[in-house]
């Protein structure tokens, strides 16, 4: 019996928008962004940023030496939020009603400061709510210094939330998480993004 809901962050709760994201990484200079920008993990010092290698300050001053020209923490900030194009209500509305009905609801993304300084502030939702106040716990790539497909991550929030692998349901809209998580024994589901999965959730959660 599913215990507990994992949710992804973009591409689930979040519609993204790779090509817009690539493009603000344009506009601050950053011409060759697509060798390092993924809709599901990033690599180089944006990778490195997401697995909380590095902070904030060392991601904008690495990327100011790559383009040669000092780049400032709003104008990243600006760029890595190109990410984000629309926050369904539906998504959080859905998310609300599982915690009511008794479901642990967690999130589980890979992330970094720069989403998270928009993520966790009362504009998320448009409603004057942040991101921390819809879910019971937020594991956050770049604070755990763990990413998803590693089975690390995995493990260590089945540890936390000391539950067994097939009481977790872990909706991510990345197949190779999905994969990974599924290896362990999770129940998982793979929306696409910008669907709406709210109701076809339930054909999962009630397997």
């Amino acid at each position: 019996m599913i215990k507990t809901i994992a949710f992804d962050l973009g591409g689930v709760i979040i519609t993204i928008d790779q090509e817009q994201a690539v493009n603000r990484f344009k506009n601050i200079g950053v011409m060759n962004v697509v060798q390092w920008l993924n809709p599901y993990t990033q690599t180089g010092i944006f990778g490195d940023l997401e697995h909380g290698l590095i902070s904030a300050n060392d991601f904008r001053l690495e990327l100011s030496k790559l383009i040669g020209k000092e780049l400032t923490a709003q104008e990243c900030a600006y760029a890595w939020q190109g990410y984000v194009k629309e926050v369904p209500l539906r998504n959080l509305d859905l998310v609300r009603k599982l915690r009511q009905q008794g479901y642990r609801v967690v999130l589980l993304s890979n992330t970094n400061p720069y989403m998270m300084e928009w993520a966790m502030s009362p504009a998320f939702d448009g409603q004057g709510h942040s991101l921390a106040e819809y879910f019971d716990f937020c594991y956050l790539s770049y604070k755990l210094k763990m990413m998803k497909p590693s089975e690390e991550i995995f493990r260590y929030v089945l540890s936390q939330e000391q539950t067994f692998p097939d009481e977790i349901l872990f909706v991510d809209d990345g197949p190779r998480n999905v994969a990974a998580a599924s290896q362990i024994g999770f129940r998982t589901f793979c929306p696409v993004n910008g669907h709406d999965w709210t109701k076809e959730i339930f054909d999962y959660i009630n397997k």
